[in-house]
């Protein structure tokens, strides 16, 4: 079995990235692939808000979430109830623990209306 040279190696990873539109990621997600260097563990996250729309179209959640290294995808129940969830990728699930209990992060669930009292994090596996 031959061995593929490294420079087409890295041509092929920066074509798929291009071809995916991977290279205008966000500050956040490029500060985030140049420093991990463990596994991400994947979260299923649930709870109820104020107002979906508002939640939805917030900024609030990579304002915060970038600079950690956290990604999230958003979902609403298309009933129309007020229960959202997030599917979220962390690093580090001790620093995200540890900001969940900060004023920072109940001035943010504030401002995107979240009830933090509903919030239910379920870890994979």
């Amino acid at each position: 079995m031959s061995q593929i040279p490294s420079g087409c190696i890295r041509e092929l990873a920066r074509g798929t990235a291009r071809g995916l539109g991977l290279l205008r990621a966000t500050f956040g997600a490029r500060l985030f692939a140049t420093e991990r260097t463990g596994p991400m563990a994947t979260y299923l996250a649930f709870h109820e808000v104020d107002d979906v729309q508002h939640w939805l179209s917030s900024p609030k959640r990579e304002e915060i979430f970038g600079p950690m290294g956290i990604s999230a995808r958003t979902f609403h129940d298309p009933e129309g109830s007020k229960r959202v969830g997030l599917i979220v990728e962390i690093p580090d699930i001790a620093a995200f623990q540890e900001f969940m209990q900060s004023e920072a992060a109940a001035e943010a669930m504030e401002h995107d209306g979240v009830h933090p009292e509903t919030l239910l994090i379920l870890s994979e596996g």
